[in-house]
């Protein structure tokens, strides 16, 4: 309970801490959009890193509060499993979909797909930007661009790293029990370690500390 603790306080430390405090939200983009902080949210993106616009936000995915801290750490899977996947903070396990961070904590899935909105985003260096995420169009594709030619990188928080893993074939091969606790911690901006057994998805993670306020 000590060292789940003590991983509690660097997690919280390394991914709100910087977004917290140090950064100022933009002022109006335009003459009509004000900004307003909430508490701080994450984004699970995909896309060319170098890219300030794109398509395929419909495969981002959105954590309403920080997952790191309601997660499960590696050692704890048998003991989650016994829960029947229900994990301490009340979210459940899918064993065909889970996700790992940076120390090796088994997480939470993030809501999919992330809402349209204008997100103010922010890698917790020195970029800040506001997402536009567009709503899906007919073709089902979403669309998202950077302001002030921020990139995708740019906001992307280098320390906070997920993972999303899924079977490489059917039955059940791809299982966290298979992950390595000695691969962990993962190094800022490196690629999550693979798992026997599994297909691996590494998603950016960006750290929202402000929205467009409602009319």
């Amino acid at each position: 309970m000590i060292l789940a603790a003590m991983h509690t306080t660097r997690r919280l430390a390394s991914c709100v801490t910087l977004a917290m405090g140090l950064l100022m939200l933009p002022g109006p983009v335009d003459a009509e959009t004000m900004f307003e902080s909430i508490p701080t949210q994450y984004i699970a993106a995909l896309g060319d890193p170098g890219a300030t616009s794109g398509i395929g936000a419909e495969s981002w995915g959105l954590w309403r509060v920080d997952p790191g801290p309601r997660g499960v750490r590696l050692s704890g899977y048998e003991a989650l499993k016994a829960e029947g996947g229900m994990a301490p903070a009340q979210w459940k396990f899918d064993g065909s979909d889970w996700w790992l961070e940076e120390h090796g904590l088994i997480m939470e899935q993030p809501e999919f797909p992330i809402p349209p909105g204008r997100y103010v985003v922010t890698g917790g260096r020195e970029a800040t930007a506001v997402l536009t995420v567009h709503p899906k169009g007919e073709d089902g594709v979403q669309h998202w661009e950077l302001d002030q030619g921020a990139t995708l990188h740019d906001v992307t928080h280098l320390r906070c790293r997920s993972a999303r893993y899924t079977p490489a074939a059917s039955g059940n091969s791809c299982s966290p029990a298979k992950a390595h606790m000695t691969d962990f911690p993962v190094a800022p901006g490196g690629p999550m370690p693979p798992v026997e057994g599994c297909n691996k998805q590494d998603y950016e993670v960006l750290i929202v500390i402000g929205m467009a306020a409602e009319s």
